[in-house]
């Protein structure tokens, strides 16, 4: 039976400052998952962070893959936003397998570390919004490659996107990849982390791996609801890294390329995480509270 993909967005939510007293971060982006069945098997490309944005998932799964087994995760790289909810999940569905490459393994564990979660990721989402009981993922073997109901899904590494050891899931038969963090629709690019020339070029390198593919079905990692998951957002992608990079040299000042880049794209949601970028690229702290390196 031919496989099928549906995609379901996790709504913006609030985020606290860490070291700030509870004062609001602002919204975090949304997060698309991608969701890719056959006859009786289903495979879910990442999830959500809270507990509460897990549970609605669930409910939407429920509705969606109606007689139909949630069999396997597939986490597409070590941001915490993509894979926080894989205790909340593997609650319903016990029997899943979790996957993601050795790199990925290791980024995620990183991120959870003791003294760093508590004063990053907990404190951004505090109160229990977290299930703490982190369910890790197992490492593929070097070829990347499971299947779904005899379909080939190849995890691919791309290098550095929007972090380090990024991948994508392609799955030949749909001809649909799930990009992770390596692409966006209209929601601004997350460029704390690549804040150099070399990282924004590796970035734009990841996008031509997905572009030599030639996929028809291309789902970023944050984009909004009603965003059609096409081609194009492979370019646009990659012309928001080139933007950034061709005015920085001429800016003074973070506020002074946030400005123009916001020029560049009025309608892009979430400034705010432009900002990020910016204050990297300018050696700042990303947002007020943050006192490590990058989000992870």
């Amino acid at each position: 039976m031919p496989l099928r993909a549906n995609v379901y967005i996790v709504p913006p939510t609030p985020w606290e400052l860490p070291n700030t007293g509870g004062r609001q971060g602002g919204i975090w982006s949304p997060t698309s998952l991608t969701l890719i069945h056959g006859e009786k098997e289903a495979l879910l490309v990442d999830t959500p962070i809270t507990i509460r944005q897990t549970e609605k998932l669930i409910e939407w799964l429920e509705e969606t893959v109606i007689g139909k087994r949630l069999t396997t995760v597939y986490i597409t790289h070590g941001h915490p936003d993509h894979w926080l909810g894989l205790s909340t999940l593997r609650k319903k569905y016990p029997d899943i397998r979790i996957l993601s490459t050795t790199a990925t393994l290791e980024h995620m564990k990183y991120d959870v570390r003791p003294g760093f979660f508590e004063n990053a990721w907990g404190a951004m989402f505090p109160n229990g919004q977290i299930d703490t009981n982190f369910v890790f993922s197992e490492a593929l073997p070097a070829s990347g490659r499971f299947d779904i109901e005899g379909h080939e899904c190849h995890a691919i590494e791309v290098g550095h996107s929007d972090t380090r050891d990024s991948t994508i899931l392609w799955v030949p038969s749909l001809k649909l990849v799930a990009c992770g963090d390596v692409v966006y629709g209209d929601v601004h690019q997350m460029l704390g982390e690549a804040n150099t020339t070399e990282l924004r070029n590796e970035w734009i390198s990841a996008i031509e791996k997905v572009e030599a593919l030639g996929p028809e079905i291309v789902i970023g990692g944050h984009r909004m609801s009603g965003e059609v998951d096409g081609v194009f957002h492979l370019a646009a992608t990659k012309l928001y890294i080139q933007q950034f990079e061709k005015l920085l040299p001429a800016c003074e000042s973070s506020d002074e390329l946030q400005a123009k880049m916001e020029e560049l794209y009025p309608n892009r949601f979430n400034p705010n995480v432009l900002k990020w970028g910016c204050n990297a690229a300018f050696g700042l702290p990303m947002f007020e509270g943050l006192y490590w390196k990058g989000v992870g």
